[in-house]
């Protein structure tokens, strides 16, 4: 979408023939020495097609028609082995860096709040071989502590170096590591600790005293808990059954000579790496039970996808590592010898929550080149720099305007603007530190207008990458030169992909113009199923003919002529939100349908949106009621389109769901209250009078686009 630009008709021929001429002037000497040519190739060719010659699939990507690779180096075939690859490559490189901590101190707030604000130093880096040594040295202290291969080991924990270090460790031992997010509920936590039979935790400081402390005693298991943090020694409120090391003692521990020399049990490719947990529909979290070879075919697949990627690249990790999408960029990262400079989402940026005004955040300090991200948090950066342009005097605005709009013309030819990059966009760019290469999206659904914008700003490209827990987070990526919006890429050279069709929902793989269906996923890079849940396994896993492994994604696909897939609906009514969190619409259905002032409603969310929107049938009396009180006159539709009662009953809706216990992001945050009721006859239900969400998406469009707001 273009910007408004707001200057004389005038003016703004002479700009448009001052760039004309300088265009001219430059474009021939530019196309030659830049290499624009072949990237435009590179953008207009076909990426991937049908081995099979049909519509449905499956597809892979034109580079692996024969065999789906599985493999980065011949004989690197596990976790262990590849650290090690990279420990003797670069041994005297930078590997994992941490911020130094100089001061923290309380800000108070104009609200009266008080905020904690740290000053940062210089990053502080393990090289490559001391950071073997010490995953080497930690995983032998854990086989002090009585850890066995084959047993589960549960790490939770934020994002930091020491959680790869742990992480390596468990590879090198064979120790199956258990992830949880640390955003998951207690009785969702201590159901994982329990369900993998654990007896050893990794966790930090923070999270022991805020979040575990308070389940211990539910996990009769637990022997031992390690804290990655320094201080302090002792704990005087935890259990007397359970021990508690820091990490330091225990890699202390494990480097004495007679438990460093001790034969360790290497894994092998089909030994389970990592059971990852991830909410489901229910919200009890199942684990996803990841082998060597799985990650080893993902990652694989995910490097060959970035250009040039090597020892000079700088990666900066601040999503949570109990994610598929930042534990793949950081083992992608560490394949390949490059840097992982550690920070989080409160002191990325300078102008980050965390981080005292005047000085540096994470990116700026680090100034990487490649990053993973979520929409949400591009969603932030899109929505600051417009107020801030918002913000600038008339000419300035309007400057900003002509070079962005010329800029997003000449990206959609394949060329670019160094001009406009150095003269105008250099200050957004440097909000990620202004050596950034690579941008990868992933997680969610990015908006179209949001991924042009970072595409426009960062001067980068931005590519989208489609992919689940159940895949190791590999599926599609898109490619670099490829500035097309809303489309997630072509299949991965360690994927492949079939369209199978869904009846109930309308969608075939013989639709024209494009074959649609839901996406199945095949590779070696798809799980070995869910951690004791059987009947799952059997529903959304398969094996074919030849043996190959195949994921039922419940996402629906369509296929473009050049093998890119578009995401375009979901089979099931569980959507992720913008930031990660799953609502099951029909749970929060079934909660406010007790409310009385509702007769029936139909909850909707936008994956590229952070809140849910709902549209509600009220009950005719009910709803009379609260506008007699509210002193509302009119005509029953007159009634249901006035704004007042439409915020009096989100009110009360709201004070329904907060009794019925659904989280905050399940809460409708809009709502449309329709004067209509629902029958069978108006389309919008089936006979048995079950939601049609496809028709209803479609009757409230309008109403969708209004309480979403639009960009």
């Amino acid at each position: 979408m273009k910007m408004k630009e707001d200057i004389n008709p005038v003016l703004l021929q002479v700009f448009r023939s001052v760039v004309w001429v300088y265009s001219v002037i430059t474009f021939l000497p530019w196309y030659f020495f830049s290499g624009t040519g072949s990237n435009l190739e590179r953008a207009r060719r076909i990426k991937a097609y049908s081995v099979s010659g049909h519509p449905a699939g499956p597809y892979r990507a034109i580079n692996s028609q024969e065999k789906l690779v599985a493999l980065m180096e011949p004989g690197v075939n596990t976790l262990d082995k590849m650290f090690e690859y990279a420990a003797r490559r670069f041994p005297m490189r930078d590997c994992l860096g941490t911020r130094e901590v100089l001061s923290e101190e309380d800000e108070l707030q104009p609200n009266g709040k008080v905020f904690k604000k740290v000053i940062l130093g210089n990053y502080n880096w393990l090289s490559y071989e001391e950071a073997y040594l010490a995953a080497k040295c930690f995983g032998s202290g854990l086989a002090a502590l009585n850890q066995r291969p084959h047993c589960n080991i549960a790490i939770f924990c934020e994002t930091r170096a020491e959680w790869l270090v742990a992480a390596q460790a468990c590879f090198m031992y064979n120790f199956p590591l258990v992830t949880l997010y640390a955003t998951l509920g207690l009785k969702a936590i201590a159901h994982g600790l329990n369900e993998t039979e654990v007896t050893h935790i990794i966790t930090s400081k923070d999270l022991l005293q805020s979040r575990l402390k308070a389940i211990l005693c539910d996990v009769p298991r637990l022997q031992y808990i390690i804290v990655v943090d320094q201080k302090p020694t002792s704990w005087p409120d935890i259990p007397k059954s359970i021990k508690v090391y820091n990490m330091d003692a225990v890699k202390e521990m494990g480097s004495k000579p007679e438990n460093i020399s001790a034969d360790r049990r290497h894994p092998q490719p089909s030994d389970i790496a990592v059971i990852m947990y991830t909410s489901g529909s229910t919200g009890i979290p199942k684990g996803v039970m990841i082998s060597h070879s799985n990650l080893i075919a993902g990652i694989t697949g995910m490097a060959e996808r970035i250009p040039n990627l090597n020892e000079t690249d700088t990666y900066i990790g601040y999503l949570p590592l109990a994610h598929v999408l930042e534990l793949s960029a950081e083992l992608v990262s560490i394949s390949h010898g490059c840097r992982i400079g550690y920070s989080s989402p409160h002191t990325l940026a300078d102008q980050s929550t965390k981080i005292k005004k005047g000085s540096k955040g994470d990116a700026s300090v680090l100034k990487p080149t490649l990053m993973a991200s979520v929409p949400e948090i591009m969603d932030r950066i899109y929505k600051n720099v417009m107020t801030k342009v918002e913000e600038m005097s008339r000419f300035q605005k309007t400057l900003f305007a002509l070079a962005y709009n010329y800029k997003m013309e000449q990206i959609s030819k394949g060329y670019s603007t160094p001009l406009c990059d150095s003269l105008v966009f250099k200050r957004v760019r440097s909000l990620l530190g202004g050596n950034t290469r690579v941008l990868l999206s992933g997680g969610a659904p990015l908006s179209a207008a949001t991924q042009r914008f970072m595409n426009v700003c960062m001067c980068c490209p931005v590519g989208q990458g489609y992919g689940l827990t159940e895949t190791c987070g590999a599926g599609t990526i898109s490619e670099v030169w490829d500035y097309n919006t809303g489309r997630v890429g072509a299949p991965l050279v360690c994927s492949e992909i079939t369209l199978k069709d869904w009846e109930e929902g309308g969608y075939y793989s013989t639709d024209k113009p494009n074959p649609r269906g839901e996406i199945l996923i095949g590779g070696p890079n798809v799980a070995m199923g869910y951690y004791k849940y059987e009947g799952k396994n059997q529903g959304d896993f398969f094996v074919d003919a030849n043996g190959q492994r195949w994921f039922c994604t419940g996402d629906i696909g369509e296929f473009h002529p050049d093998g890119c897939l578009k995401i375009i609906d979901r089979k099931k009514d569980l959507v992720k939100l913008q930031a990660g969190e799953y609502v099951s619409l029909g749970k929060v259905e079934a909660v406010l349908k007790n409310c009385p002032l509702i007769d029936n409603i139909c909850a909707y969310a936008n994956s590229d949106q952070s809140y849910v929107i709902s549209f509600v049938v009220p009950n005719h009396k009910q709803l009379m009621a609260v506008a007699e009180q509210m002193g509302i006159k009119g005509t029953w539709e007159e009634i249901c389109n006035n704004p007042q009662m439409e915020k009096e009953v989100l009110c009360i809706i709201t004070e329904a769901a907060i009794s019925g216990k659904l989280e905050r992001f399940e809460i409708p945050k809009k709502i449309r209250l329709s004067a209509e009721p629902w029958t069978p006859e108006t389309g919008l239900v089936t006979d048995a009078f079950k939601l049609k969400r496809k028709e209803l998406k479609t009757h409230y469009q309008e109403d969708i686009e209004r309480m979403y707001g639009g960009k």
